[in-house]
């Protein structure tokens, strides 16, 4: 073909000059066309093995690998072998224009192995999400360390193409600049610590219930990576807390709770002191009525009036002896009525207690765990029990406290 290429320009009368640029630029016109050709054909035969393979497998790496675009950015390579075999050598005689065309295949060469190690990062990152030993793990921030040395080595690779120097002489140059690349990637860097102690120790997992007063976050982790932990709020707003916070801040993981056989109620009620009781003998006839605490009163009955027998106490005045109060027995009822609740789990504590009065009254202090941990449910029940529990306190002759409101 250069034979006949030479004979056509000379028949037409272009000089030896001319000639050689005219077929330098005749060559490399058909090298270009060519890698184009080669680009289209590797790019359908690179789709075609993939999405063969992918129908034979069972597994959706190769799934993953389509997606992310591998077969795409493999059908560069052949066409770049081709331009870097042959269109150095078809432009000798510009040779302005050699060098230049060189480093540009080879840095386009650096820069296409980055995309692919990426992409291909990518699809083993999608993959491993879809596994439930993973499901869980920061797996991002382990993608974007690597991804940090791939571009480090990429960037020296194409600095020492551009300079035709080492890379060992810019690795000495990094070095003398250590302090300078410490505070730039200061933040990298803590978020790379922490991303390990995290999984280390187990602190944080996708998919966790936590709690950061600090920044306002209240909701699920939705993403772990390098620089920052994703979590959607309740109210499905997103608060971006930096990953190495997890480590010197504190925060609440809810996955205790979790997994946990119920979710804890802890709230009191407020019984105003002035209401507070003994029980006189009309009062407890009344009380004995009630079917959830009346076989405990029956049986307290007994033992009180047996031990005040003996100790002969004058029962003229209700203080004397032995007696029972109307807090006491509402207590011993809300513990009865929790015992015997459906959504209760009794296998966890369940206790109803008498904290330290307060100015506003004695709290009366329910202490329990509900099975159903999902949050709307638990505030339903929750609110199912307090209900209950207020409107049997006048049964029992006592008062909430509340703020005394002024008349109109």
């Amino acid at each position: 073909m250069k034979e006949i290429l030479l004979e056509f320009y000379k028949g037409v009368g272009i000089n030896r000059i001319m000639t050689e640029n005219l077929e330098a630029i005749t060559f490399s016109a058909f090298i270009l066309i060519m890698a184009f050709a080669f680009w289209m054909v590797s790019k359908r035969i690179f789709r075609l093995i993939f999405s063969k393979v992918s129908k034979k497998t069972k597994s959706k790496f190769d799934d993953y690998l389509i997606k992310n675009k591998i077969p795409e950015t493999l059908s560069y390579f052949p066409s770049l072998f081709l331009l870097m075999s042959f269109l150095p050598q078809s432009l000798q005689s510009f040779h302005l224009l050699n060098q230049p065309i060189t480093i540009t295949l080879e840095i386009s060469g650096a820069i296409i192995s980055i995309v692919l190690v990426r992409r291909f990062l990518n699809s083993i990152k999608d993959f491993l999400k879809t596994l439930k030993n993973f499901k869980d793990k920061p797996i991002d921030s382990y993608i974007q360390v690597i991804m940090i040395f791939v571009w480090f080595i990429g960037v020296m690779i194409i600095f020492s193409i551009l300079s035709g120097k080492d890379i060992g002489a810019f690795l000495a140059t990094l070095g003398a600049l250590s302090a300078v690349i410490l505070l730039i990637f200061k933040d990298t860097i803590l978020g790379f610590v922490a991303s390990i102690q995290v999984t280390i120790n187990d602190t944080v997992r996708i998919g966790d219930w936590i709690s950061m007063q600090s920044y306002n976050a209240d909701g699920d982790v939705i993403e772990i990576n390098l620089s920052t932990v994703k979590v959607q709020n309740f109210d499905n707003t997103i608060t971006s807390i930096p990953t190495y916070k997890l480590v010197s801040d504190s925060f609440v993981n809810w996955r205790g709770m979790s997994e946990s056989g119920g979710r804890r109620i802890k709230r009191a009620l407020l019984i105003r002191v002035s209401s507070i009781h003994f029980v006189n003998e009309d009062h407890l006839q009344k009380l004995e009525k009630i079917q959830r605490i009346a076989p405990y009163i029956s049986k307290r009955k007994e033992e009180i009036e047996s031990e005040n027998i003996a100790n002969k106490a004058d029962k003229s005045l209700l203080l004397n002896g032995r007696n029972m109060t109307n807090i006491g027995l509402f207590r011993w009822y809300a513990l009865a009525y929790l015992q015997n609740h459906p959504e209760i789990n009794p296998d966890l504590t369940v206790m109803v207690r008498q904290l330290a009065p307060t100015p506003e009254g004695v709290p009366l202090e329910v202490y329990v765990f509900v099975k159903d941990k999902v949050w709307v449910n638990y505030e339903r029940i929750m609110s199912d029990i307090f209900d209950h529990l207020m409107a049997a306190i006048p049964f029992f002759e006592l008062e909430c406290f509340e703020y005394a409101t002024q008349p109109n």
